[in-house]
C-alpha cells in the first residue's frame, strides 16, 4: 500500500433529544460569547430551544439554496456588524453552506446542527453560486469545529426530503470509492456508510419518527461525508454541481436522480469498488450487481427519478456538457466522452431505465 490519508480535526456529538445543552457546551468549549445563529424561517421551531441556551447576538434567517454570492456577502456583513465570535447553524446543507461562507472570510468557528443528511457539516468543502455558475473549493477554515447530531430534530423531516437527502449521502459514499484522492481508508468508511444508510433509510421510510432509524442514517451520512472530504469530488458530484448551479435544481433531489446512472457508468471499470458497494447493499456479489442493489433500495424508498421533474430543460443537456467534461477528474474509472456523457445526462433527464 502506498497512500497518504488526512483526517480532519472535528468534535462530533450524538445527543438525541439533547441538542440545546450539547450546543451550549460546544459554544462554551470554543470560547463563544456572541453567537450568530443561522437558521431559516423553516427551522425556527427547531432552532428556538437551542437559542435559549446560548448567547445569541444575531439571528440570521436569509438562507438560499446553492449559497448565492450576494447572500453570502450580506451574511458576512451582518456577522461583522454584530461583532460575533462564533457561528451556530441549524438546518440542512444550504444553512451549513452559508455558515461556511461566513467562516471562510472571518475565520469564525462553526457549531453545526444538521437537520438533514446533507453531510456538509463534516467536510472542509465550500460552494458559492454566481449567476449560473457554482464554484466549489476546499478550505480548512470552513470545516465546522463541532457537529451536534440530534436525531429528534429530523423526526419532522418530510418523507420525500428524507429519501433524497439520504441518497445524497449515499452519493458521497459512491463517489468516495473513486474520487481523485480515494484511498483504502476512504473506501472502508464509504462501505460502512452505505451499509448504515441502506439499513437506516428503509426504517425511517416506514416510521419517520424512528430515532433508531434516524441515528443509523445520520451515522451513515457522517461516514459518507468524512470519506468524501478525504477522497475528493468525483464524477457524480461534478455533474450535480454544474447542473445545480446552471439550472437552480434542488440539491438533494439532483444527487438522488443522477446517482444510479453514474454508478452504472463507472462500476464496470471499478470492480473492487463495485464489490464493496454490492456487499454494503446486502447483495450477493456472485449473482447481483451494485446497480441492482441500489435499484432495489430506490424502488423501496420511492426515490426521485428524472431531472426534468425538478426543472431542468431538455436543451440543458447540450449546454452542460462542456463544463461537466472539464470538471470531471481525468482518472475517472470510465473514460468520459461527449457521446457517453450525453447518453448519461439524457437518461437522467428523462428518468429512463438504466442500460
Amino acid at each position: 500500500m502506498r497512500f497518504t490519508h488526512r483526517t480532519l480535526p472535528q468534535r462530533v456529538v450524538f445527543a438525541a433529544g439533547g441538542s440545546p445543552a450539547a450546543v451550549a457546551a460546544e459554544v462554551e468549549a470554543h470560547g463563544g460569547t456572541k453567537v450568530m445563529l443561522i437558521a431559516s424561517d423553516r427551522e425556527k421551531e427547531l432552532a428556538d430551544p437551542i437559542a435559549k441556551e446560548i448567547p445569541v447576538a444575531l439571528r440570521h434567517e436569509e438562507v438560499v439554496m446553492h449559497v448565492p454570492v450576494e447572500v453570502a456577502e450580506r451574511a458576512r456583513r451582518a456577522a461583522a456588524d454584530a461583532g460575533t465570535d462564533i457561528l451556530v447553524s441549524v438546518g440542512g446543507g444550504s444553512t451549513t453552506g452559508l455558515a461556511k461562507a461566513v467562516a471562510m472570510t472571518t475565520g469564525l468557528p462553526i457549531v453545526a446542527v444538521p437537520t438533514t443528511y446533507a453531510g456538509s457539516e463534516a467536510t472542509n468543502v465550500w460552494g458559492l453560486t454566481e449567476g449560473e455558475t457554482k464554484t466549489t473549493g476546499v478550505d480548512d477554515k470552513v470545516l465546522p469545529a463541532s457537529v451536534v447530531y440530534d436525531a429528534t430534530l429530523l423526526t419532522t423531516l418530510p418523507g420525500g426530503m428524507t429519501v433524497a437527502s439520504g441518497l445524497n449521502a449515499m452519493a458521497h459514499c459512491v463517489d468516495s470509492m473513486w474520487g481523485p484522492r480515494a484511498d483504502p481508508l476512504d473506501r472502508a468508511l464509504a462501505q460502512e456508510g452505505i451499509r448504515a444508510l441502506a439499513n437506516g433509510l428503509p426504517a425511517v421510510a416506514v416510521d419517520s419518527t424512528s430515532v433508531q432509524g434516524i441515528e443509523q442514517t445520520l451515522y451513515g451520512a457522517y461516514l459518507a461525508a468524512v470519506a468524501f472530504a478525504s477522497a475528493g469530488s468525483g464524477m457524480h458530484h461534478k455533474i450535480c454541481h454544474v447542473l445545480g448551479g446552471m439550472f437552480n435544481l434542488p440539491h438533494a433531489q439532483t444527487h438522488a436522480v443522477v446517482l444510479p446512472y453514474v454508478l452504472a457508468f463507472n462500476a464496470p471499470h471499478a470492480p473492487e469498488a463495485e464489490a464493496r458497494i454490492t456487499q454494503a447493499l446486502g447483495m450477493d456479489s456472485g449473482t447481483r450487481t451494485a446497480s441492482a442493489g441500489l435499484a432495489a433500495l430506490r424502488e423501496l424508498l420511492g426515490a426521485p427519478r428524472a431531472l426534468r421533474d425538478y426543472g431542468m430543460p431538455e436543451d440543458g443537456i447540450a449546454k452542460a456538457l462542456a463544463p461537466i467534461i472539464k470538471a470531471i477528474p481525468a482518472d475517472n474509472p470510465t473514460p468520459v466522452t461527449h457521446a457517453n456523457l450525453t447518453l448519461l445526462l439524457r437518461a437522467a433527464w428523462s428518468g429512463e431505465p438504466i442500460s
